[in-house]
């Protein structure tokens, strides 16, 4: 399945690295979160270097849905609860302003208004709406929807946005130091291996979706996976704005063009879920996206772990990966340049985790690393899920999904299945 992004954009390729090399910053990952933090660092004078293991943005940017919106499902009253409305207000403001920054970057962004809905509790709807005011967003609750079946309102943010994410980044690319087809396999203070040298860097970042080292920061509890689907339907009527449901489960609305991109059949990487078989009607295209969950739903942004010095993080967008991707890029930005951001400690991964999910996670993977079945992810050792309807072995610890002969199609693995002679994906020594 490719999207439609794909179809309709051809990224620059770029050469693979071969030998040693010394910059600034290394950039680990070639998304459009990596991209725009090399984007921003270059502004002010670094020297970047971005390695991507196969393609840029050939996952997760390619199958975003890409809106871009400081409204991401019931987030307010969930902050609210945790953080208390400081941190809410902080959060409001952070993608508030991220959404003017893609305007800023030469790409052609359309303004939309942003609504989440309740199938049937207009209650939660009006928590969500006094907690969004709180944190100071222009927020409006709604009764009626432009929706094809009936809800119990909406909580709209207007003004948001949606664009091409492939058209954005390829405003942004050019005069960037990115290597493809170099994948990172062992990282140490300063210094990252690959098959054909090392990387000498002042600062690491990794930017590759799930992080990619196990020894630091607990990520392969703190996170977990969400498989979702979109599809591209023609000759639909399409609703005026775009549109989320609350739950996290329902469909979701946004227009490109004359199509209508639909999205659903959300379900953990790995166990069975709705699929695309939800989804289906008059398809022009249809792809599926993959998303890191974070336990507070909340990006992890900043130094990887307490202890690693020079080595940043930006993972867990919780499917919002384009606000989020413009707000990680600053934050990194001012942290490698010594610069306080007052949005550094909201996004703090070393901010507390206890919470109902992280015992959830610890469970299921204990579980599924006790299952006494083959084949198993060379991630961690947990047992493989075949998913048949996308003829693929998935991970329903970590979310890592492999063909189905064994070949790696996406991490936290580092390896296919089947090819016992690479290095171990828990290498490293930082």
């Amino acid at each position: 399945m490719a999207s439609l992004w794909k179809h309709t954009n051809e990224l620059k390729h770029f050469d693979r690295l071969d030998g040693n090399i010394k910059t600034d910053v290394l950039i680990i990952g070639g998304g459009i979160c990596g991209l725009l933090t090399a984007y921003y660092l270059k502004k002010v004078g670094m020297k970047c270097i971005i390695a991507e293991a196969d393609r840029i943005c050939g996952k997760t940017t390619s199958n975003t849905t890409a809106k871009i919106t400081a409204q991401h499902g019931f987030i307010y009253k969930k902050i609210t609860d945790k953080y208390g409305s400081d941190a809410a207000k902080l959060y409001y403001k952070a993608n508030d302003w991220a959404i003017t920054q893609f305007g800023l970057l030469g790409t052609e962004i359309e303004k939309r208004d942003s609504y989440v809905y309740s199938l049937n509790d207009p209650n939660e709807l009006e928590k969500e709406y006094n907690a969004a005011i709180l944190a100071g967003a222009a927020a409006e609750l709604v009764k009626n929807t432009d929706l094809p079946f009936e809800t119990a309102g909406a909580v709209c943010f207007r003004n948001q946005a949606q664009f091409n994410p492939l058209d954005a980044v390829s405003k942004i690319i050019h005069g960037l130091d990115i290597y493809e087809h170099t994948r990172i396999t062992e990282l140490s203070p300063h210094l990252a291996k690959y098959d054909r040298g090392n990387i000498y860097a002042d600062a690491i970042v990794v930017a590759t979706h799930f992080p990619m080292l196990n020894k630091h920061g607990a990520y392969f509890l703190k996170m977990y996976q969400h498989r979702s689907y979109v599809l591209g339907l023609e000759n639909i009527k399409k609703p005026d704005g775009m549109y989320v449901d609350g739950s996290g489960q329902g469909l979701s609305f946004r227009d490109y063009k004359d199509l209508l991109l639909l999205g659903g059949g959300s379900h953990k990487t790995g166990k069975k879920g709705g699929g695309i078989d939800e989804l289906k009607a008059r398809i022009k295209y249809a792809w599926a996206a993959q998303d890191c969950m974070s336990l507070d739903s909340m990006p992890y942004i900043g130094r990887y772990a307490k202890n690693t010095d020079s080595l940043y993080v930006a993972t867990g967008f919780n499917k919002w990966g384009m606000t989020s991707s413009m707000t990680a890029a600053h934050i990194l930005k001012d942290m490698i340049t010594n610069k306080k951001n007052e949005y550094e400690e909201l996004f703090s991964p070393q901010r507390g985790m206890l919470c109902a999910q992280l015992f959830k996670n610890c469970t299921q993977a204990a579980v599924n690393l006790m299952t006494p079945t083959v084949p198993r992810c060379p991630h961690l050792g947990c047992a493989l899920k075949y998913n048949r309807e996308e003829k693929s072995w998935d991970c329903p610890c970590h979310g890592s999904r492999f063909s189905k002969n064994g070949e790696l199609i996406e991490g936290p693995a580092n390896r296919g299945f089947k090819d016992h002679t690479k290095n171990s994906d828990t290498a490293g020594r930082v």
